[in-house]
């Protein structure tokens, strides 16, 4: 409509017709692309030729809780296995705030430096409350993260025995097969989880700090026994005495402890994750151990315990599984709970009626 101030009557007084109003949905952005879904088979197809999209689609269905999701992803577990087991495995640890994540991003590219393809599994920390997670890891792996033969996954731990169980396992199977001859386990920080990643895992690597006070005050025995390298970050600067302090005082306490069933003698040795000293004699360390159980075929039979021990876990798990969704204890799981909770019953003898109940509807199934 033409204003009227344009009429002969103004004409001194001239107005333009203004602007159309802007789209409030931006013309440019596109329509979100559909993820394709894969069959198992494409699954695998995908994972040997070492896609990564396929390859990190297949750690989520593995990560998945749907009954659809698992079932698929053990299919391609399964198809994936004969594949696997060519590559070393190495857990990290380390009390919170050692550099985990930076000396990860600093072995990493000095491996990469040697032409490998490595494979970072972080565990992130799940909130006790919200059962949410920052999955931040790859924000501290800066160089890392922008490696073509480089795959870092933060995974959330959920509460599960601090963050690493047969979920991780699993994932380790895939990255193998897909290529990766090198896969870190990082772990949340010293605590039980160590126990799991020991299981799956064939190098078994401890950071420490120095200058903290009593540096073995917070590392305790049954770590340490589980260690086959202790090594002392922020070895740099005023620091770097307090570090080869604390190197001592490490190698006196392994003197402590029984010798290892593997005959290796664990090293304790320095570095610096920030500045990138020492990062060639770690891996060196790594190489010697490897060739030391090779040859001695520990490495050999502590792969097979760790198979045997991931089939017991798994039997447990389905089997907790397979209690807890039985519709008959579904019933009355609320039902005894609260006569435990009245004090009607000992928690022994609901434990007991629950089992009975839950093997009597087993058994009424056949």
């Amino acid at each position: 409509m033409e204003h009227p101030e344009n009429d002969d009557l103004y004409k001194g007084l001239k107005v333009n017709k203004g602007v159309a109003d802007v789209p409030t949905v931006n013309p440019y952005l596109k329509k979100r692309i559909q993820r394709k879904e894969y069959t198992p088979a494409e699954f695998v197809e995908g994972i040997l030729k070492g896609n990564i999209t396929i390859l990190s689609q297949a750690v989520t269905l593995v990560e998945s809780s749907k009954y659809e999701h698992q079932q698929m992803a053990q299919e391609i577990i399964e198809k994936c296995l004969p594949h696997a087991g060519k590559s070393v495995r190495i857990g990290i640890t380390g009390v919170p705030g050692a550099g985990k994540s930076t000396s990860i991003d600093a072995f990493g590219m000095h491996l990469i430096g040697q032409g490998r393809k490595l494979a970072v599994l972080a565990i992130d920390p799940s909130s006790e409350r919200s059962k949410g997670s920052i999955l931040g890891d790859k924000t501290r792996m800066e160089a890392l993260s922008r490696e073509k033969n480089a795959f870092i996954r933060p995974s959330p731990s959920a509460g599960s025995l601090g963050g690493v169980a047969r979920k991780t396992r699993e994932t380790i199977v895939l990255c193998e097969a897909a290529g990766f001859d090198t896969v870190f386990v990082e772990t949340v920080g010293v605590g039980q989880s160590e126990t799991a990643v020991h299981s799956m895992v064939d190098f078994f690597l401890l950071i420490q700090l120095a200058g903290t006070g009593d540096e073995l005050q917070g590392i305790k025995r049954g770590i340490m026994e589980m260690a086959d390298g202790i090594i002392i970050n922020k070895a740099d600067g005023d620091n770097l005495e307090k570090a080869k302090l604390a190197a001592a005082q490490f190698r006196n306490a392994l003197h402590l402890f029984p010798a290892p069933e593997s005959g290796w003698s664990p090293k304790v040795l320095t570095y610096s994750g920030y500045y990138n000293l020492g990062i060639k004699e770690i891996w060196d360390m790594v190489g010697e151990y490897m060739e030391f159980t090779q040859k001695n075929g520990y490495f050999n039979y502590k792969r097979n315990e760790q198979a045997k021990y991931w089939m017991y876990e798994s039997i447990n798990d389905t089997l907790r599984e397979t209690f807890y969704h039985n519709p008959a204890v579904e019933k009355m799981l609320n039902f005894t709970e609260q006569q435990v909770l009245n004090n009607e019953i000992s928690s022994f003898v609901a434990a007991k009626r629950m089992m009975d109940l839950f093997l009597e509807n087993l058994s009424a199934k056949k």
